[in-house]
């Protein structure tokens, strides 16, 4: 079976709860849960059947504990998360507007998770990655390290690719995490340098370049296969020997939380492609998972709500069937 090593960090969520405003307090009730951008990939890669691990360092809270517990029912492999003793995770909140668009506000800057690439089981991680089909990770990973940190991993992630290990790049982008635009565009070029598969979309891409067209943001990225994704419900592809526009079918539902549509949209093209989709087939696959996500709250679905799981032709199959 195909496997994959999701690289990031998963912090404590608080959630501005529906019609949770307390009363003179200048407030509202919050629930609590877990997410992270990688983490919501790796889970939803898991529901579509991938083998699946999450790499990252936690501390030895009972949150921690809480965390490993609820990766484990979803299937989410966690052998190589690194526990600190005394550490924390990270916390954010989110705030949600009418339309389903959100902010966030962290409180990351002492969590475990930034440790991963500076601690003495960082060889052993590192050197695991040889033995994964494909290393995901995204621009948020990267800002969560020092700059020594990115390129030790990305060392690590060229050593496995020698070994036929794929690396998919995701753009994932806040502004937040960096300390200045230069930093994360030196950081972005260096990844996709080594990515055998981008996903990228417009939104984080005219952050960090203003101003350009999309065949201009396209041809700063020299990976052999590309998804950008436009502000509308679109896709532009770029793969060897072909490019394509995918359009996903219109959302029939309300949109109700624009959370984790980039991370669901990767997890079905990297399963896609794992099971031998084309880059179109797997794009398709990407919005049809993203689009039902954004129509319930939060970043991930109840398990009922996942789409039946498709299968593929095989490349040879579709070649002998013309």
């Amino acid at each position: 079976m195909a496997n994959v090593a999701c690289i990031g960090e998963c912090m404590i969520e608080l959630r501005q709860a529906q019609g949770g405003q307390s009363a003179g307090q200048g407030g509202g009730l919050y629930s609590r849960g877990f997410g992270g951008d990688t983490l919501n990939t790796a889970v939803y890669l898991a529901r579509l059947e991938v083998k699946v691990d999450y790499l990252t360092a936690l501390g030895d809270d009972a949150l921690s504990d809480e965390m490993i517990a609820a990766w484990t029912a979803e299937n989410v492999g966690t052998r190589r998360v690194l526990r600190l003793p005394g550490k924390l995770p990270g916390l954010y909140m989110i705030q949600t507007d009418a339309k389903g668009e959100r902010q966030f506000f962290h409180w990351r800057e002492n969590s475990a998770a930034r440790r991963l690439m500076d601690v003495p089981e960082t060889d052993e991680i590192l050197n695991s990655l040889m033995g994964y089909n494909i290393v995901y990770l995204s621009a948020i990973t990267l800002s969560i390290y020092t700059e020594s940190g990115r390129e030790r991993l990305l060392a690590a992630v060229k050593r496995a690719r020698l070994l036929g290990t794929r690396f998919a790049f995701d753009t994932n982008f806040r502004a937040r995490g960096w300390p200045d635009l230069d930093v994360a565009r030196r950081a972005f070029a260096a990844a996709f340098e080594v990515a055998d598969i981008v996903l990228c979309s417009t939104e984080d891409m005219t952050t960090l370049y203003p101003g350009e067209s999309h065949a201009q943001l396209m041809a700063r990225i020299p990976a052999p296969e590309l998804v950008l994704r436009l502000a509308e419900p679109v896709s532009l592809l770029r793969f060897p020997g072909g490019s394509s526009e995918v359009r996903a079918e219109p959302v029939t539902k309300p949109v109700v939380d624009t959370t984790a549509a980039g991370d669901s949209f990767a997890a079905a093209y990297i399963a896609a492609r794992l099971a031998d989709a084309d880059p179109v087939e797997a794009a398709h696959a990407g919005h049809r998972l993203a689009g039902l996500v954004i129509c319930y709250p939060g970043a991930i679905i109840p398990a009922y709500a996942m789409p039946p799981k498709k299968r593929y032709r095989s490349a040879s199959s579709r070649q002998a069937s013309k």
